[in-house]
C-alpha cells in the first residue's frame, strides 16, 4: 500500500492538508509534522476520514503538540525526554482512535536540536553521553511498546549530512544512520524498522558507505519504507522519477507485503508523477 505524507502539502492546519490530498485523489494519508495544534483537529480528521473514505497513519511529530518542541526520546534533558515520551503515548492513543495500525518515530539523537534548526544546518553543541542516551531510549521504547497494543511501532533511521558532519568534526550526533547501527540497536531492543531511503542515501555518502549495499540490507530488514530522492548531500524530498537510480533499486528489491510513504515537496504535479512511478514499481 502507498501512503502520502501530509507534509507533502504546506498548510497551517491538518484539516487543510488532508482535504487537499483527498480532493486530489489520495486515500491513504500519513499524518506528519508541519501543522499547528488546534482544539478540533481530531474531530476534523474523523469527519474527513468518513467523507473521503480515508486510511490514516500517524508519524513522528503528529499529533501537533500545544507547545512546539523537538522530539528526542534519547535526550538526557529531562524536560525534552518527558515531552517526547508523553507525545508518543498521545500518538498511540490517537492512532487507535483513527484506526491506524502502525506508528513510526525517529531514532533519538545525542543532542537536543533547536526548533529553528529542524532540517537545517545544526549549531555546535555538547553531545550527550551516548551510552546513557541509548539506554534511556531503549528503556522508554520498551515502556511505550507495552502500551501500544493494537498499534505496531516502527523506528525510523536518521539522516547525517556532510554539513552536520563538518560542524561536529565527523562525530555522528544521531542514532541509527546506517545498517550496522540498526543491527546494534536491534540487539538491544526488538523493534520494526521504518527505512527512509532518502535519509540513508545522505548518511551513506557522509559516512563513505556503499549506498546501494546499505539500501539492499536495510530493505530486507524493513516492511515500511519512506520514499523521496535527493542529491546525496542534503535531504531534499525531491520527486521519484521512473528513470532514476532509486527507481531501479526499488524495482529490483523484494517489495512483497511492504508499505510505502511518499514524502515529496516538489508540488502536487511532482507528487502525482512520483505516485505513478512508485505504483509501477511496487
Amino acid at each position: 500500500m502507498i501512503y502520502i505524507s501530509s507534509s507533502c502539502v504546506n498548510n497551517a492546519r491538518i484539516r487543510e492538508s488532508v482535504e487537499e490530498l483527498a480532493t486530489n485523489g489520495f486515500k491513504n494519508i500519513e499524518l506528519s509534522g508541519g501543522t499547528e495544534f488546534y482544539e478540533s483537529f481530531e474531530n476534523d480528521l474523523l469527519e474527513l476520514k468518513d467523507r473521503y473514505k480515508l486510511n490514516y497513519r500517524c508519524h513522528n511529530y503528529f499529533p501537533p503538540p500545544k507547545k512546539p518542541f523537538v522530539l528526542n526520546l534519547a535526550s538526557l534533558n529531562n524536560e525534552t525526554f518527558k515531552a517526547s515520551f508523553n507525545h508518543l503515548k498521545k500518538a498511540i492513543i490517537l492512532s487507535n482512535k483513527l484506526g491506524a495500525d502502525k506508528f513510526a518515530f525517529h531514532a533519538g539523537s545525542f543532542i537536543d536540536i533547536k526548533l529553528n534548526e529542524i532540517g537545517k544546518k545544526l549549531s555546535k553543541d555538547n553531545l550527550f553521553d551516548k551510552k546513557k542516551s541509548i539506554e534511556r531510549f531503549c528503556k522508554a521504547y520498551i515502556d511505550i511498546k507495552k502500551q501500544s497494543k493494537n498499534v505496531s511501532l516502527f523506528i525510523e533511521n536518521n539522516v547525517f549530512s556532510r554539513t552536520n558532519a563538518d560542524t561536529y568534526d565527523g562525530e555522528n550526533p544521531f542514532m541509527m544512520t546506517n545498517f550496522n547501527e540498526y543491527k546494534t540497536l536491534k540487539e538491544k531492543i526488538n523493534f520494526n524498522l521504518l527505512l527512509d531511503v532518502a535519509h540513508l542515501k545522505v548518511s551513506a555518502k557522509t559516512l563513505k558507505l556503499d549506498w546501494e549495499d546499505e539500501f539492499e540490507k536495510m530493505m530486507d530488514a524493513s516492511s515500511y519504507i519512506h520514499v523521496s530522492n535527493n542529491d546525496g548531500f542534503h535531504d531534499l524530498n525531491n520527486q521519484l522519477t521512473k528513470t532514476s537510480i532509486l527507481a531501479s533499486m526499488l524495482k529490483q528489491s523484494d517489495n512483497h507485503n511492504k508499505d510505502f510513504t511518499l514524502e515529496i515537496y516538489d508540488g502536487m504535479d511532482a507528487l502525482k508523477r512520483s505516485y505513478e512511478a512508485l505504483s509501477d514499481l511496487v
